[in-house]
């Protein structure tokens, strides 16, 4: 189970009798079991997500930005194909790591060749995992690329989570976002001055409240066609899920 900064909670303090022991012993194994295993999940407090998030002097006023669907998604791939893969993430969010370095490859392989197309719905609620707010600043970098390119938008999603800062520390800045975007093919000065600016943090904070009101209370949170995917079906990759909704 984690705390909802991201970061492991703390174990309990030692148990006074042997039946207590056994219960933390227990408790302690679970934990263990998700930090090790395949994939795992951020759970969302909801109570806790709005507020603390990074807003610059000027920010956007709320307007939708280029290059997302109505509901704040990046969509990569045919939009005529006969699967959709929607992947809710938060960009400080370990288990969202995880899950890229396990998917990327299908994710990338069935945008490019029709199979599926993929909506990356990137979300803002880990602020308090950094002292800079990292997750809103990098969301907010999520909006500033989507608007120029969709086919470099995966080559950046990868590069931002193998560069992840570690939580409980000062994430990356944004000079760092601005690297990483030029990187990945994203020159256009306008890209480096929305990150910067953090031009949609208004707009990002509306988004992330509304997705997390809505089937969503954890990251990653993967739906294929709708329907949401149970932690069996993550952990065993999304070969077999997009296979079965073709």
């Amino acid at each position: 189970m984690s705390n909802p900064q991201g970061g492991w909670a703390v174990p309990p303090s030692p148990p006074r009798s042997s039946n207590r022991a056994v219960i933390v012993l227990v408790a302690v194994a679970a934990v263990l079991f998700v930090v090790v295993g395949v994939v795992g999940v951020v759970v969302v407090q909801k109570s806790n997500v709005i507020s603390g998030a990074a807003t610059a002097a000027g920010a956007g006023s709320g307007t939708t930005p280029a290059g997302v669907t109505a509901t704040g998604a990046v969509r990569v791939g045919d939009s005529n194909a006969k699967v959709v893969v929607r992947v809710v993430a938060d960009l400080q969010c370990p288990a969202c790591k995880q899950f890229e370095k396990r998917n990327a490859k299908t994710l990338e392989d069935a945008a490019k060749n029709g199979t599926a197309v993929i909506e990356y719905d990137v979300i803002s609620f880990l602020d308090r995992a950094s002292s800079t707010k990292y997750s809103s600043r990098a969301a907010n970098a999520s909006y500033c690329v989507a608007g120029q390119d969709h086919s470099k938008y995966q080559g950046w999603f990868a590069a931002m989570f193998e560069q992840q800062p570690a939580e409980g520390g000062t994430g990356l800045p944004d000079s760092k976002l601005v690297e990483i975007a030029k990187n990945a093919g994203y020159t256009d000065p306008s890209v480096a001055q929305c990150i910067t600016d953090r031009k949609y943090d208004t707009y990002l904070r509306d988004k992330t409240e509304q997705v997390l009101n809505g089937d969503v209370n954890a990251t990653p949170t993967v739906f294929v066609n709708g329907r949401k995917l149970d932690s069996s079906q993550l952990s065993n990759g999304l070969d077999a899920a997009i296979a079965a909704a073709r």
